[in-house]
């Protein structure tokens, strides 16, 4: 079996809320109501661990205020998480799913600024938290990490983290964009970045929307120059990639959609997956593809399955 380490710095507590039919500036009644513990990286660590049970275990900091609520959510669906106590409260998203048009609409919570007293307990944790990172390396092939950086975590945290996983001679996945993703690619190029063709085109300093052919070559080229793996999906459209300068296209999976919340960390966990066991590109993107639709005919965030 191979194995797998999710780091989430960006953990959440998502509500999904059902309505038959969503009317801004009304009163709306829910017909469903479910919590799960979220976060992009916990999302592929939930889809990692339906792929191959025990396959995944997660790294990730809880607020104390709420921690508790968390971990129970987590251990509901069967997810190990190994987590880092900071202060505050885990933010909180809430997705709205409306039946009658189809449609998703997520609100994400940014939690208020901490005071400098507790940032110097964040210091603390965040030592503590590349300690188990580092631990953990030695029982993993992979490492995914994804999602924003929040403000709390000092800037060169998560090259640091790129670091010590490519040290470890682990393969590691990176899913965030802008300053952080730059850094990361001066001091330790991951295998694989994926990201939308906004991320890339946001990051790289090129014109968005951008037309096909222009965003494949300068995707080709960034993978000639990093030696590495480039996936871009591009929501609805098929998704460009290429490894060493090696350009492959996959089409997506058309279906009934009912939550498209965390569509690219179930495509993260399905690419990993296959990408570690095989090494082969083309399979990689299906097998993301796949997880990605089976995720969007759910209601649950970064599942294939109820």
């Amino acid at each position: 079996m191979k194995r797998f380490l999710c780091v989430c710095l960006s953990s959440t507590i998502q509500r999904t809320i059902t309505f038959a039919n969503l009317e801004f500036a009304q009163v709306n009644r829910s017909e469903k109501y479910r919590q799960d513990a979220s976060g992009k990286a916990i999302n592929s660590a939930r889809v990692l661990n339906q792929l191959e049970k025990g396959c995944v275990q997660a790294v990730c900091p809880l607020g104390k205020e709420n921690q508790a609520q968390f971990v129970s959510l987590a251990e509901k669906d069967g997810l190990p998480i190994c987590f880092v106590t900071i202060p505050g409260a885990t933010r909180e998203c809430w997705t709205l799913l409306s039946r009658a048009d189809g449609t998703t609409t997520e609100l994400v919570v940014s939690e208020p600024s901490l005071p400098d007293a507790d940032k110097k307990e964040v210091e603390s944790a965040e030592i503590r938290l590349l300690k188990k990172i580092a631990d953990a390396l030695d029982s993993v092939d992979a490492v995914l990490l994804a999602g924003s950086r929040p403000e709390i975590w000092s800037e060169n945290l998560y090259a640091t983290i790129a670091g010590i996983s490519k040290d470890s001679g682990k393969i590691f996945l990176a899913d965030y964009i802008g300053a952080d993703l730059e850094r990361t690619l001066k001091s330790a190029v991951p295998d694989v970045v994926k990201i939308n063709d906004e991320e890339f085109c946001r990051t790289f300093s090129l014109d968005f929307p951008c037309p096909a052919e222009v965003l494949k070559s300068h995707i080709i080229e960034k993978s000639k120059v990093y030696k590495n793996a480039f996936v871009i999906t591009r929501g609805c459209d098929s998704t460009f990639a290429a490894r060493d300068g090696v350009f492959f296209e996959q089409r997506t999976e058309k279906v009934s959609a009912v939550n498209t919340t965390a569509c690219g960390d179930s495509f993260n966990a399905g690419f990993l997956y296959e990408f570690v066991r095989s090494g082969d590109m083309q399979k990689s993107l299906e097998k993301g593809t796949w997880c990605a639709a089976r995720n969007a005919e759910l209601e649950v965030p970064g599942g294939i399955r109820e």
